[in-house]
């Protein structure tokens, strides 16, 4: 496994991240796909034998429940000082008017409630998971960083939003000399690369980590395009992300086949090394519910895609309607 540093800190993270919104209760919240907590530990475990030490999960992900697997396995499996948990804020956790979003009641009630289902004194990255358009950019900045000084965590990161949102919050926090953040959780891959026009180009001058979702579009750049799967044919988010460009990204899924297929590998190797290869991305975010995705992106570590191969994957794409942000 290799270990670079998150952005501008000290922090070494691996190079794959293990996104954990695949674990959970399958009955709470909006994934019914999910792993239950046995099945969790077994993938949990086999990402920390392959030198992962990097997990991302949020309050949101099936009411919680992802987050206290996560955090039981860890305990169980690893030493805490040597795992980095990253967790995030802002979705819906109970009804009513206060039960959502980016304000300080909503942050100082949300860390301590993640802590206590993780079983952790204390979270590696904070994140936000969304822009909140009902609270001042200043309050939220202002409790994110009031929950470093706490100790409840060790740094701050931010999830999709527009580049000038995120350079607006950078410059609230500089300002008023307050925590900044290190590091963005965006969406990217083969068949979604609009963040390349001004968000990468910006963590990259900021000397921010990069560490995005979804690098292999819900899976549409593993399999055939016509091919099915529990979760694809109920994911209605991940419709919504790729359904009005169907025709262009059909083009790009048969590239990455045709290479796949020429190199003997399989295709999501090939999906994942394209993400990896991106100067400015840190570690892609890959979920996984079979051992054999690890295999997989552990794989593509060491998936060297020359100039030529990089240009005749892009080379399909068409630009895309801006999504991801809510």
């Amino acid at each position: 496994m290799d270990y670079v540093k998150l952005g501008n800190t000290g922090m070494d993270v691996s190079r794959i991240c293990l996104g954990c919104m695949s674990f959970g209760v399958p009955e709470r919240g909006n994934h019914q796909w999910v792993l239950n907590e046995e099945e969790s530990r077994l993938v949990i475990k086999k990402a920390l034998e392959y030198g992962i030490n990097f997990f991302d999960t949020a309050n949101v992900y099936s009411d919680g429940t992802s987050e206290e697997f996560v955090g039981r396995a860890l305990k169980d499996f690893a030493n805490r000082d040597e795992v980095v948990i990253a967790t995030k804020v802002h979705g819906r956790m109970h009804k009513g008017p206060n039960g959502a979003g980016l304000s300080r009641k909503a942050i100082m009630a949300e860390i301590d409630n993640s802590l206590k289902r993780l079983g952790t004194d204390y979270v590696d990255l904070y994140q936000i998971h969304r822009w909140d358009y009902q609270t001042p950019i200043e309050e939220t900045m202002e409790a994110l960083h009031d929950v470093v000084k706490a100790g409840k965590a060790r740094y701050i990161g931010a999830s999709s939003m527009y580049s000038w949102q995120f350079l607006k919050a950078l410059h609230i926090a500089e300002k008023n000399g307050w925590t900044r953040f290190v590091s963005m959780q965006n969406h990217l891959n083969l068949l979604y690369r609009e963040e390349e026009r001004e968000m990468l180009p910006l963590c990259k001058e900021e000397k921010i980590g990069v560490i995005p979702w979804s690098p292999m579009a819900r899976g549409k750049l593993t399999r055939n395009w016509d091919e099915t799967t529990y979760r694809s044919e109920t994911d209605e988010f991940g419709k919504n992300l790729y359904d009005a460009t169907t025709e262009a990204d059909r083009k790009v899924v048969e590239r990455v086949a045709e290479m796949a297929e020429k190199r003997g590998v399989p295709r999501a190797q090939i999906a994942l090394a394209w993400v990896l290869q991106k100067e400015t991305v840190t570690a892609p975010i890959v979920g996984a519910t079979k051992l054999s995705h690890l295999d997989d992106a552990v794989a593509a570590l060491s998936t060297k895609l020359t100039a030529q191969e990089v240009s005749f994957l892009e080379e399909p794409y068409v630009p895309h309607p801006v999504l991801g942000f809510k």
